[in-house]
């Protein structure tokens, strides 16, 4: 810890002036929240966090995530005082306005310090999860000297009731994940008023239960804050610390009310909280004496980052520039020739198989060629198929194995995936059936939104999955999920486009990828080797007319072949018929109209075939294009029943192109 020079209650009291003032001029925010936390806060960022602003991605440096991120001038606040480059005064004054970097929650890469984008409740804490969890898998691959860092967070009652905290805490508790720390704003006010109105958990018990060391604290008292912090980290369990606190402190009027959570306090109120907490600044000004603290504080651990800089020039050359490379999120340069010879491989002797089969065996190759990819399963991983050779399972004893058990918790897994991404030096990916992407979709959506390279391996991607019946075969989740900013949506239609697509989704720096993969053997497409990666723009003429084309059948995944199997009989009729794969349409519509017009066809007959929704398909097909789908929920059978039942045939298809020419 380092002594403080100015007063800490008076430090504080900067955060508060700062937040309520912020909020004020904006006419729009959440100052309850930062004020209640402020003494939290001042001890956490000047006796305990590890960073240094003047290197904000220091790797080893601390992570703090704001959970409740609504209470983004705490953060904003703090990234000022300390001394952050990215967030001055003046984007404190911008606070929520267009074009700031001080958005009404905290966006990751508005501004270096900002560690994860919070605002859905739940998503922090659970981010915080993968981030810990991240710090203990490559400490184990690098040592504790280059990794021995804490993840903080800071949680309100609302990010606690969220169902995705229980998946997430369970999971902490479990992997023993000691150098995650969780300070609770225990101020029993939500939105709405007294929690109680709404909940009476017992949050101790609860973490208690699993696996969680966890105490209360007066979240006013720095000293007491102090005690329990230097506890939690002491301990070999994640830890709780609940801190009792007033939620608006210092407001004479409102606050420990549901009136200071989302409002601004107003012009009296904010004159009476300054008279109050003893602060007689102007607006948005903080005396030299408190900011020069501030500023030391945001300094006191450049030592120990120039000292961490001589700890990882240590290393051995190759571990250091693995070290260095995978940190920057950049492939090895062995990769590339890895997957040419997988799929030299796969036109050699071409498999019959179900698309999550030859996923398990695109990953036999790229999880030897590139170590840092890491995934699991929840609770499925011998359908989703994502144990590779040679790959340990991550536990509290073995925290260098690479395949993660998640559990039956499908949105746990995908938000700490999501922190596993934020934290650098791992590509996460993690694996259920495409219906359940409704259970992680929210973590989706985030991935998308912070730009972050998460890949989800959504097996069972139709009514091909059968007897499962109507609950567990997905329909309208292709163009849902299509229908996301951002978001890569790859539907293989054999081994070899299943290899490019993981190898695209690996490419893919800054966007999540889906991988939609049958649960039923698929007739290889691919036989001839092409060095090129065909699935890169998204959609291909997989098999050409062999005369003037009349007509063109777009399909994905196993549908591919009932294209083909129809091309050939419109063929043998004379109609000059090409059939195109298109595994991913946001690569698709990437590309310049040329070439889209080159592979759809212009002026042919346009019929698509997919088992799911028509959604999305119009901008390809047209509105007088043929679609051969489904516009219903599926039924328990086998897979080939319901194809017939469902009329996604061969016979369908090429009745379609038909009917049209």
């Amino acid at each position: 810890m380092t002594a403080m020079t100015a007063d800490p209650k008076q430090m504080a009291n900067a955060i508060r002036a700062l937040s309520m003032d912020a909020v004020q001029q904006a006419n729009s925010g959440h100052p309850g929240a930062p004020m209640g936390m402020a003494d939290i806060a001042t001890v956490l960022f000047t006796r305990f966090l590890k960073f240094d602003p003047a290197d904000p991605d220091w790797p080893d440096r601390d992570r703090f995530v704001l959970s409740n991120g609504h209470g983004s001038m705490l953060l904003y606040s703090l990234l000022y005082l300390t001394g952050y480059e990215d967030v001055d005064i003046g984007q404190v004054r911008n606070f929520r306005q267009l074009g700031s970097r001080t958005a009404g929650h905290p966006e990751y890469g508005h501004a270096r310090g900002i560690e994860t984008t919070t605002g859905p409740l739940g998503q922090g804490i659970a981010n915080a999860v993968g981030m810990a969890l991240a710090e203990r898998m490559l400490a184990a691959r690098f040592g504790n000297d280059v990794v021995d860092h804490h993840t903080y967070v800071f949680a309100g009652d609302g990010c606690l009731m969220e169902g995705i905290s229980h998946e997430a805490i369970s999971m902490a508790g479990h992997l023993e994940l000691g150098k995650l720390i969780v300070l609770f704003d225990d101020n029993e006010i939500s939105i709405d008023g007294p929690t109680d109105m709404a909940v009476s958990d017992n949050q101790l018990a609860r973490f208690e239960a699993s696996g969680w060391e966890t105490s209360r604290v007066d979240g006013h008292n720095q000293d007491d804050i102090a005690a329990a912090i230097e506890a939690a980290r002491a301990s070999d369990k994640p830890s709780l610390i609940a801190c009792r606190t007033i939620i608006g402190y210092g407001s004479p009027n409102k606050e420990g009310t549901a009136a200071t959570h989302g409002a601004p306090l107003g012009a009296d109120e904010i004159a009476a909280t300054r008279e109050k907490l003893g602060w007689s600044h102007p607006p948005f000004e903080v005396p030299d004496e408190l900011l020069e603290a501030w500023r030391a504080a945001g300094r006191r651990s450049a030592g120990e980052r120039q000292a961490w800089n001589g700890r990882l020039s240590a290393l051995d050359d190759q571990a250091r520039s693995t070290f260095e490379r995978t940190m920057a999120g950049e492939l090895p340069d062995e990769l590339e020739a890895a997957v040419d010879a997988y799929k030299k491989s796969l036109a050699d002797d071409p498999p019959k198989l179900a698309t999550r089969q030859s996923s398990q065996k695109a990953l036999n190759v790229l999880t030897k060629a590139a170590p840092e990819l890491v995934g699991g399963s929840a609770d499925l991983t011998g359908s989703n198929l994502t144990l590779a050779d040679g790959m340990e399972a991550v536990s509290a004893d073995n925290y260098g194995g690479s395949h993660i058990y998640y559990g039956v918790r499908e949105h746990g897994m995908a938000a700490a995936m999501n922190g596993m991404a934020l934290h650098g030096g791992l590509i996460p990916y993690g694996a259920t059936f495409l219906i359940f992407t409704d259970y992680c979709r929210p973590s989706i959506r985030l991935s998308a939104l912070m730009k972050q390279r998460v890949i989800y391996v959504m097996t069972h991607d139709s009514i091909g999955l059968g007897e499962d019946g109507p609950t567990h075969q997905p329909i309208e989740h292709l163009s849902s999920l299509r229908a996301m900013p951002n978001v890569n949506v790859f539907r293989p239609c054999d081994a070899v486009e299943t290899a490019e697509c993981w190898q695209l989704a690996l490419q893919s720096k800054d966007a999540p990828s889906i991988l939609a993969l049958t649960r039923q053997g698929l007739t290889p497409v691919r036989t001839e080797h092409s060095p090129a990666n065909l699935c890169a723009k998204g959609g291909y003429v997989v098999a050409d007319a062999g005369s003037d084309r009349k007509a063109t059948i777009l399909a994905t995944g196993s549908e591919v072949e009932i294209a083909l199997a129809a091309r050939e009989s419109l063929e043998q009729s004379g109609i000059g018929t090409a059939v195109v794969s298109m595994p991913c349409h946001e690569l698709f519509d990437a590309q310049d109209e040329d070439y889209r017009q080159s592979v759809l066809g212009a002026g042919t007959v346009r019929v698509a075939v997919e088992a799911a929704v028509r959604l999305g398909w119009d901008r390809y097909i047209g509105p007088e294009g043929g679609f051969i789908g489904m516009d219903g929920f599926g039924a328990s059978a086998p897979a080939g029943a319901l194809y017939e039942h469902f009329g996604i045939t061969t016979a369908a298809v090429e009745a379609a192109v038909r009917e049209r020419l």
